[in-house]
């Protein structure tokens, strides 16, 4: 097979802040495998999380380092492909993005999306969210509106965690929660809390009716989580602890639900081993995404019909999206019924 690697960057209509910084625009990777007259894409986008950061050009160049190894394989050897990328020790979205276009590769040689391939029901898919970065109570609330006027939002992602403190994560939170008094709200802190913060937090969250906290502690921090969940009732999702299926057994007795997101998991086949895992630890699944485009964004809808939560929501702040998939419907990201992903280059181009 024959593997392309090429780089695109897309900027968002509004930059995002969380607690490690603010993003207002990503250069993601494009890997474009072609084997037998198709070809499967998959995406590959940078992010950074405690000391090993996968920047585009570290991303880049480790594609373009076992790209050779893999040319003499037929997408059809998943097995065989997974095998050179484990032992080449890859970063993770690089990995991503060649185990997406092996899956997109895939469907359209048999000719179906791949959640119907699967087995899975387009109908169980719920809303997504859509994120709030951390802002002044003043803007927290002109960024709602405008996500209401941009769409039918059912769900707010709110990041907290900000450098001045739980205070401040307080009344931004209740103006959001003014504006939006009948949409449900979710917290994300990005690890931004101590926990003694996150206690405070927690409970008070649990007191407003806020479904679930996301990532409360840094990452690295993972043996205080127990401390943490002895002391709230508020459901504990994981992001930043929790890369892949083996991390789960470790966090199973102290957190609710895991976020999967396909650059940590590194591609489709590494988050299926997620959810059953999961699964079989009594947990709950949430899909996000980093600065993805609709492409990596539209690959991970595939398997949304097995998740509780979803977070898919990065594309629809992108001025310059160059591919189109997903369908917003009523607060839902939806995958189409076109083959594999069901991803196309947009009118504009990259």
């Amino acid at each position: 097979m024959q593997i392309e690697v090429e780089t695109f960057t897309v900027n968002k209509r509004f930059p995002l802040t969380i607690s490690r910084g603010t993003t207002a625009k990503t250069t993601n990777v494009w890997v474009k495998i072609s084997h037998d007259g198709m070809e499967g894409w998959g995406e590959a986008s940078p992010f950074g999380v405690g000391t090993s950061p996968q920047s585009t050009e570290i991303i880049k160049n480790a594609l373009l380092q076992v790209v050779p190894s893999l040319q003499k394989f037929s997408p059809l050897q998943r097995q065989a492909i997974e095998v050179i990328l484990n032992k080449s020790r890859i970063p993770s979205s690089a990995k991503a993005a060649l185990d997406v276009a092996v899956h997109d590769w895939l469907g359209k040689r048999v000719g179906l999306p791949l959640w119907q391939l699967w087995g899975l029901e387009r109908n169980s898919i719920v809303p997504t969210s859509v994120t709030i970065g951390i802002n002044s109570p003043e803007g927290a609330r002109a960024r709602a509106r405008d996500w209401l006027q941009f769409t039918d939002v059912r769900v707010f992602k709110v990041k907290l965690g900000s450098p001045d403190g739980i205070a401040a994560d307080r009344k931004m939170l209740l103006a959001v929660r003014e504006e939006t008094p009948d949409r449900e709200l979710y917290v994300d802190a990005n690890g931004g809390w101590s926990l003694e913060n996150a206690v405070q937090m927690c409970n008070w969250l649990a007191d407003l009716g806020i479904k679930y906290v996301e990532q409360p502690l840094q990452k690295g921090q993972e043996d205080r989580l127990v401390h943490l969940k002895k002391q709230t009732s508020l459901p504990i999702f994981v992001d930043e602890s929790c890369f892949t299926s083996s991390d789960i057994p470790k966090l199973a007795n102290y957190v609710d639900g895991i976020n999967i997101k396909l650059m940590k998991s590194g591609g489709l086949t590494e988050a299926m081993r997620m959810v059953h895992t999961a699964r079989a630890h009594g947990l709950q699944v949430m899909l996000g995404c980093y600065s993805d485009s609709t492409l990596a964004n539209t690959a991970a809808l595939q398997l949304s019909p097995v998740a509780d939560y979803l977070d898919l929501d990065s594309h629809l702040n992108l001025i310059d999206d160059p591919f189109t998939g997903a369908i917003l419907q009523e607060g839902r990201v939806l995958p189409n019924d076109l083959p594999g992903l069901g991803v196309q280059r947009s009118a504009s181009g990259a």
